[in-house]
């Protein structure tokens, strides 16, 4: 399959894709967002502090939780340097046991407003289920809310490296609470928007937080191909995505970096003030009936800008290798994020030398991939905690694998889906 044929299935899965994507809970409901609770009010002026560093903390209830689970606020910084206050969960396990190796997680999609940040339910079935796996491994869970998400300012969704940051530095967090009893020891998984977070907590871990020892990368669906994302999304139902992205860039980068009237309209600018007021229901509400290319001036990926800013924050674009292993874990029938982009994504960066392994499960979804994955997941994470090279051994039932730069490569059946 040519390179050509491989970016067109790109933006047409794409496109199909955003169909589904946005039909979340009460996704016709537009009503305001309720007021923050306390906890979320961040001191003025925010004490100096680095990154890591605790702020506050509170034990929250999270019913059927193998273990107890913490709401925290920690020092992070902005892509350009400014000391900001991040939100998130941190849950540990009650065993006793002396220390704790540590799983860092980062979410998908959520929205943009504060009404969005994961950590304001943390008894969410999702939560609970997602940690309660790791738990009984005798990990240490944390979970960032990322960049403004429950905290000051917009959240710059999509932003490699606010999203990393964030994602890092509620590791250093873990270990400055002694109830955590954290090692230095750590690995980042996240799926979709968490996808594209662990990949950029990945590619920056050895200089961002060179104290702790990163083991491994889990980066399910991640998002890749970012220029043609607009003409895949313009005339779907659920184009908001790009007020969301347009949104968030802007608010990691600035007006310079990225000039929001030179691809939006008056019109497109007002209707960018809905992505504070609620999350993805609200905003798939806010866009029905809309037409989007009314909102814009000109597709991103042609307003060199824009186009400089896609480029970087796409993870297919990496130039080096990170030290860890990485692991990609893709569903055949993905319908949010298509899987000819982490094929795409898997190729260059074994060109550049990344110890890798890509599972692809035929048949499952965007989010119903995570199930069947789960079991071989979390040896392969115990492999790499435990010091194992990633030799490609684990392979999952069901699931077409591929590897490229392991210390033993296996034989293994290579494929282009």
């Amino acid at each position: 399959m040519s390179l050509r044929t491989k970016l067109t299935l790109v933006a047409a899965g794409l496109l199909v894709a955003t169909a589904v994507a946005g039909q979340t809970p009460g996704a016709s409901a537009m009503n305001p967002a309720p007021p923050m609770p306390v906890f979320y009010s961040v001191p003025s002026p925010l004490p100096a502090g680095t990154p890591g560093e605790l702020i506050s903390s509170e034990p929250v209830s999270a019913p059927g939780l193998h273990g107890s689970m913490w709401r925290v606020m920690y020092h992070s910084q902005a892509i350009d340097g400014t000391d900001i206050a991040v939100t998130g969960l941190i849950a540990t396990p009650d065993d006793g046991a002396p220390t704790h190796d540590v799983v860092t997680w980062a979410h998908g999609t959520t929205g943009i407003a504060d009404s969005c940040a994961p950590s304001l339910n943390p008894s969410s079935s999702e939560m609970v289920l997602l940690s309660n796996g790791l738990l009984d491994k005798g990990y240490v869970v944390t979970a960032t809310d990322y960049e403004g998400l429950g905290t000051p300012g917009r959240h710059p969704y999509i932003a490699g490296i606010s999203e990393g940051r964030g994602t890092l530095d509620i590791v250093r967090a873990a270990a400055s609470l002694p109830v955590f009893r954290a090692s230095s020891q750590y690995i980042i998984w996240g799926h979709s928007q968490g996808g594209h977070a662990a990949m950029f907590a990945g590619h920056i871990a050895a200089e961002w937080a060179p104290e702790l020892e990163l083991k491994g990368v889990v980066a399910g669906a991640p998002p890749s191909q970012m220029l043609l994302l607009n003409a895949a999304l313009q005339r779907s139902p659920f184009k908001y995505y790009i007020g969301m992205a347009a949104a968030g860039l802007n608010a990691g980068y600035g007006d310079t970096l990225a000039p929001l009237d030179k691809v939006l309209t008056p019109e497109g600018l007002e209707w960018l003030n809905n992505v504070d007021e609620g999350c993805t229901g609200y905003l798939n509400s806010a866009s029905a009936g809309v037409d989007f290319t009314t909102l814009q001036k000109a597709d991103p990926a042609d307003v060199p800008e824009w186009n400089a800013l896609l480029e970087e924050n796409d993870p297919g674009n990496f130039t080096e290798a990170f030290d860890a292993p990485l692991l990609i874990i893709h569903g055949g029938n993905d319908e949010q994020i298509p899987v000819v982009a982490s094929k795409l994504m898997f190729d260059t960066l074994c060109g550049i030398g990344q110890t890798e392994t890509r599972w692809v499960f035929p048949g499952q979804s965007h989010a119903g991939v995570i199930l069947p994955s789960a079991p071989a997941m979390l040896d392969w994470m115990g492999d790499r905690f435990s010091g194992v090279p990633d030799t490609g051994e684990i392979v999952p039932t069901g699931a077409q694998v591929e590897s490229c730069n392991l210390a033993t490569p296996v034989v293994a059946p290579s494929f282009t889906g």
